[in-house]
């Protein structure tokens, strides 16, 4: 009785401390999730319309694999220069520069003519969309302290699942009472709202007069101390070469490469599996997709909340938290390699099976991404996630060349569950694999590093 009633009184008093310092940081936050949402909603519009346009331009699934194939090498060489770009001009213009272009990007696909015009519109999104991340990573490393970035993460990077929910909610009604241009253009409209907000509320938090002093002074508590005149960091260029030298840098971009790809092939794919094993079309996919994404949003936040509540209800420190919460969310996917055979008995067996899947990488992600601010200074942040989200695409790349070959070849065979069963099994042992590398070879003790 007498360690609840501490517990209960420890609570109310960090809901006191939290009320006195402020919360404009979350004010922030909600940004980058909006932010989040409106990059899944645009990426995601192919995917559900891709009965419709198999059929209008006579599309192979290699044809669509060559598509997703365009969008993840020009993400990738986007990532090339986003992180530096975005270190260099800041967050505030670069994180706007990246998501007017994606609009735009979005909107031409509605001017596609063919298989090349959609190759090259979607290589045009997938390099403007590439900035994203580094910049929203960046955001909760200037906004946040240590301890509350993998919760504050898990929130925003729940903007994915937010936009692969709205986007069967809105994509296919869009295509059947209108068009399949409409559905482009009305998404990627969405973005121009947001750069109104950005710029009216955001600011770094030396220069944002909305913000407390108690709060500036709280974000500060646990990583570098604020220079004098209130200048967060210092501006230094590290080159590529230096951080490839790091062991740091190669565990982001061996946690990267090996699971990103997962959840790009559920992304694009997990309609197309609908209608392949369960003959679902137009909205009929709208229910069990955003079933999987909503799972897949909880479990983003949890999956930040989780290592929070170790080190404050555990008092364990931040490196066992973290280590900790990716080994357990890396379980979980294994269930996925029993989807098919769960779906025999019926189509939800598989679709819950697949959104624990999800849930799963989300979880992973909002962690995943966290270690860079875990290891790295902030002047480094949005570099390294640029690398590591370059890698990140080229498994993505990998698991899509992969996947268009395996369906059309068992396609022809007249098996082509068999080519979901292949891909269902690398989507299984993936984060394993990545865990034992990056924690047991790489960086056993994620040692914080000074450039």
């Amino acid at each position: 009785m007498n360690n609840q009633t501490s517990y209960i009184q420890h609570k109310e008093d960090r809901t006191d401390i939290q009320s006195k310092i402020g919360r404009y940081r979350w004010t922030i936050c909600s940004l980058v999730f909006y932010a989040t949402t409106i990059n899944y909603l645009d990426r995601q519009v192919i995917s559900l319309l891709k009965p419709t346009l198999e059929k209008e331009f006579n599309w192979t699934e290699t044809d669509y694999s060559n598509i997703v194939v365009a969008f993840q090498f020009a993400y990738a060489l986007g990532m090339v220069g986003a992180g530096r770009i975005i270190d260099k001009i800041g967050t505030k213009l670069g994180y706007a520069i990246t998501l007017l272009l994606w609009s735009i990007a979005s909107v031409l696909h509605a001017f596609a003519t063919g298989t090349l015009s959609f190759a090259v519109f979607r290589a045009f999104l997938g390099f403007s969309e590439a900035g994203n991340f580094p910049a929203a990573f960046k955001t909760v490393a200037e906004w946040f302290p240590k301890k509350e970035r993998a919760f504050a993460g898990g929130i925003f990077n729940s903007g994915t699942n937010v936009g692969a929910i709205l986007a069967p909610l809105v994509v296919p009604y869009l295509a059947i009472h209108y068009s399949w241009k409409v559905a482009f253009i009305a998404t990627g409209a969405v973005g121009f709202i947001w750069l109104i907000f950005w710029f009216r509320w955001y600011d770094i938090p030396s220069k944002q007069k909305r913000l407390s002093q108690a709060e500036f002074d709280y974000i500060h508590s646990d990583v570098e101390v604020p220079c004098a005149g209130g200048v967060e960091e210092e501006k230094r260029k590290t080159s590529w070469v230096k951080l490839l030298g790091y062991r740091q840098t190669w565990a982001f971009i061996v946690g990267k490469f090996l699971t990103d790809g997962i959840w790009w092939f559920f992304l694009f794919w997990l309609p197309a599996f609908l209608n392949s094993q369960y003959h679902l079309v137009g909205m009929q996919v709208s229910l069990p997709i955003a079933f999987v994404y909503t799972l897949a949003g909880v479990a983003s936040i949890f999956g930040g909340w989780l290592p929070m509540w170790f080190v404050q209800a555990k008092r364990w420190d931040i490196v066992r938290a973290r280590k900790t919460s990716m080994l357990i969310y890396a379980f979980f996917p294994l269930l996925v390699m029993f989807s098919q055979a769960a779906g025999s008995f019926g189509m939800w067996y598989a679709v819950i099976i697949i959104g624990i899947a999800a849930s799963a990488h989300q979880a992973w992600s909002a962690n995943l991404f966290t270690t860079v601010s875990d290891m790295f200074p902030k002047s480094s942040v949005a570099s390294v996630i640029g690398i590591g989200g370059m890698t990140g695409s080229l498994g993505g790349m990998a698991v899509a060349t992969t996947a268009g070959f395996l369906f059309d070849y068992y396609k022809g065979l007249g098996h082509i569950d068999t080519g979901y069963y292949i891909l269902f099994l690398y989507c299984g042992l993936g984060y394993l694999l990545a865990w034992f590398i990056m924690f047991k070879i790489l960086v056993p003790k994620m040692k914080p590093i000074q450039l």
